[in-house]
């Protein structure tokens, strides 16, 4: 009982908390999110325009390149992030020159999620209203005319909804790349506060992880509802 009080004790008086490293892993996994997030959401995009173009069109060619995007964002969607991260260690190295730190994360954080995010937004191009882009067509809109003005506009807090969720899905990531080495707040929660038996850096790891994960959901939330004029 008293092993019981005294960890809770030093888990709440932070007395092994260096906040500069706090702030060092926060930045980190901030920066590692942020441009993951970014690039997941343009490829993320591409790959969902392919997917919903190519499921309707009525063109023989269609149907294998359909079939072939499928099947790479299905393959990456499958594998583990953690098993992702390893087997793109020589693709990172070569494109990052380095396999350790944030940078050495990123290609792996936005390969692992751009397929995820992809199927949200061909989701999310599903539920535009037919008769909407039947319009568009019959008005002889082309293709690309039908992606920017109807779309992109229609399908808008669907897409900010979706890349809420990416975002959130990739602090996770962030987390667990720290384990093995990318730095932010699941290094220093893993190396410090678990391999060190200091709870307290976990814990502070922790809520950092919470304020982060809550700020993107609000932010989701408020540009979804603001885009969105139904």
């Amino acid at each position: 009982m008293n092993e019981l009080i005294n960890e809770f004790t030093t888990m709440f008086s932070f007395e092994n908390v260096r906040w500069d490293a706090v702030w060092e892993a926060t930045y980190e996994t901030i920066y590692m999110t942020a441009i993951a997030t970014a690039f997941t959401f343009i490829f993320g995009i591409v790959l969902g325009i392919i997917l919903f173009l190519a499921s309707k069109s009525e063109v023989k060619a269609s149907k294998p390149i359909y079939g072939i995007t499928a099947f790479l964002v299905n393959l990456f969607r499958a594998i583990p992030f953690i098993i992702l991260i390893i087997l793109l260690i020589p693709f990172t190295k070569v494109l990052m020159g380095t396999i350790m730190g944030p940078n050495g994360a990123i290609p792996a954080l936005i390969i692992g999620s751009a397929p995820f995010y992809a199927r949200l937004v061909e989701i999310g191009l599903k539920e535009i209203d037919k008769g909407v882009i039947e319009a568009a067509e019959s008005m002889g809109a082309d293709t690309w005319t039908i992606i920017w003005k109807v779309l992109l506009p229609e399908s808008m807090p669907a897409l900010i909804s979706g890349i809420t969720v990416t975002a959130i899905m990739l602090v996770g990531s962030t987390a667990i790349a720290g384990v093995i080495g990318a730095g932010g707040l699941g290094n220093l929660a893993y190396m410090v506060g678990f391999t060190r038996n200091q709870s307290d850096v976990t814990l502070v790891a922790t809520i950092v992880i919470l304020v982060i994960v809550f700020i993107i959901q609000i932010a989701g939330d408020f540009f979804s509802k603001t885009v969105d004029k139904r």
